[in-house]
């Protein structure tokens, strides 16, 4: 696993997170009330759009994160129950694996993100 994670693509890092800066916000304030790991997920958007992130953090975040707001995955996200088991299974796996690079800041982040209201960050 560590093999895989030194090859890091800057193409296609951009493009994860171009994707992820277009739809993130959008796809959480549609289905925040069928996300169980919101808070995990905010966490780790901050965490990855952090300069201070390594590289190789930053790029298997926005990988889970862009899968994320893909409009069509593996489980369509319109199932109910089963719609974001995979979504929520490739974020976990991603925080699992940078967990110690998502810092009490980013947490705080999305504390307050939630406390703003999502339809406002976005």
């Amino acid at each position: 696993m560590a093999q895989a994670l030194a090859i890091v693509d800057p193409d296609k890092l951009r493009q994860d997170e171009a994707r992820v800066r277009r739809g993130f916000w959008r796809k959480l304030a549609r289905h925040a009330g069928k996300v169980p790991f919101l808070d995990e997920a905010i966490a780790g958007y901050y965490c990855a759009l952090d300069p201070a992130t390594p590289l190789r953090a930053k790029a298997v975040l926005m990988a889970a994160l862009a899968y994320f707001v893909l409009p069509g995955d593996i489980v369509p996200d319109v199932l109910p129950v089963l719609g974001f088991t995979d979504d929520a299974a490739v974020l976990a796996t991603a925080i699992r694996l940078v967990a110690n690079h998502i810092t009490e800041d980013h947490r705080e982040a999305a504390r307050a993100a939630l406390k703003r209201g999502i339809e406002r960050e976005g």
